[in-house]
């Protein structure tokens, strides 16, 4: 069900928003919806979400469940909005050159790519929080929303794409719209997550490493083609 909804959801970030980024400066380096869609999934799309929340959630029912979740996106929609208000002031106050944020965020999908090849258990050994507990809606701020929806990675690559995407209003529909398509998708992920992992746990898996090595691919180039743009 879920990699349904990604093909879908894939398919209507390259339609509806068929224009891509078109930052001065970068002709070879283009962020567009597609790519930025692509990027932001392996960040804070739901594949490393459903393994937690199943364990934070076990014996909760179904409506406490519902409440976490929806209490979680609206903590990571309110947090992503403000990080990426305020970095991109910083980071234009600071008057950092086009090429080098399109390099950043060239370094930040590779990482992040590269992690998610590496250590596909991760998510299992790394957050056990809540496992055992009693219903506790506070959960949905921490360690829900931070850092197992929005890690920093995932803040840090809004805030370059916000900056990218500068005073143009049509381009900063783009990155929100995206950005709020994504958590949609997680909201439903956590809806059914105890479904989606006893009928596809193992297909998300490989789709998390197809994904990874292809941003691990998308992040290099982005990195060479920043480089070959930087006036040293």
């Amino acid at each position: 069900m879920t990699i349904i909804l990604v093909i879908i959801a894939s398919s209507f970030a390259e339609q509806s928003l068929a224009q891509p980024l078109n930052a001065a400066g970068l002709p070879d380096v283009e962020f567009g919806p597609r790519k930025m869609f692509l990027m932001l999934f392996l960040m804070l799309g739901p594949i490393k979400i459903l393994v937690p929340f199943v364990s934070i959630t076990a014996g909760w029912e179904g409506q406490l469940k519902s409440r976490l979740a929806g209490r979680a996106i609206l903590f990571s929609a309110g947090a992503l909005a403000i990080a990426g208000l305020l970095g991109r002031t910083m980071l234009e106050n600071f008057e950092i050159s086009l090429p080098v944020l399109a390099m950043t965020g060239g370094i930040i999908l590779f990482l992040v790519a590269l992690r998610t090849i590496l250590q596909q258990s991760a998510s299992q050994i790394e957050h056990p929080l809540g496992v055992g507990r009693p219903p506790d809606q506070r959960l949905a701020l921490a360690p829900l929303a931070f850092p197992i929806i929005v890690p920093p990675y995932g803040i840090a690559a809004v805030i370059v794409f916000a900056t990218l995407a500068g005073d143009r209003q049509a381009e900063g529909f783009t990155v929100a719209a995206i950005v709020l398509l994504i958590l949609l998708l997680d909201w439903l992920a956590m809806t059914f997550a105890d479904t989606i992992l006893k009928w596809v746990g193992t297909s998300l898996q490989v789709l998390a490493v197809v994904l990874g090595v292809t941003q691990a691919a998308l992040g290099l180039q982005i990195i060479l083609h920043s480089v070959s743009l930087i006036e040293w």
